[in-house]
Formats: C-alpha cells, sequence, structure tokens
C-alpha cells in the first residue's frame, strides 16, 4: 500500500515554486494543472495570495509559449 503525504501549506508553496522553475515549453500545460491544483488544496486566501507571483509566471509562460507555437502557422493579414 502506498502511504499518502499532507502536504503542509509551506510544501505545496515549495512545489508550485519548483514547478515554475523547473517548466519548459514541453511541460508546462502538465506542471500549471498540478499547481492549479496545489494551490485549489490550500485552505486559505492567505496560503494562496503567497502563490500567486509563481502562478501568474507559469500563466505568463504557457500564453507566450503557445502564442508562439501558432504565431508561425497562422498567415497574417496584409499578405
Amino acid at each position: 500500500m502506498t502511504k499518502l503525504t499532507v502536504l503542509s501549506a509551506d510544501d505545496k508553496l515549495a512545489e508550485i515554486r519548483r514547478l515554475y522553475f523547473a517548466t519548459t515549453k514541453k511541460t508546462i500545460v502538465e506542471d500549471l494543472a498540478k499547481a492549479v491544483q496545489l494551490l485549489k488544496s490550500m485552505n486559505s486566501e492567505e496560503e494562496r495570495e503567497r502563490a500567486t507571483v509563481y502562478m501568474d509566471g507559469l500563466s505568463q509562460m504557457r500564453s507566450d509559449w503557445t502564442r508562439q507555437g501558432r504565431g508561425s502557422q497562422r498567415p497574417r493579414k496584409g499578405r
């Protein structure tokens, strides 16, 4: 049987921070999904506020990398 570990708020924040620094273009979708689940599991607004900067950063990376991937495939107006 696998032992389940309950993470403290600090552990959850540390994992979100680790995901932020370790994510790549290939892993951003899964990493962001995991970070969102960790954020949802936090008990208070104060705990969630501490993770805001990392969540914003992950979201921005996803947007930037998604935009770059699609940018070369869309025809531009006026061509």
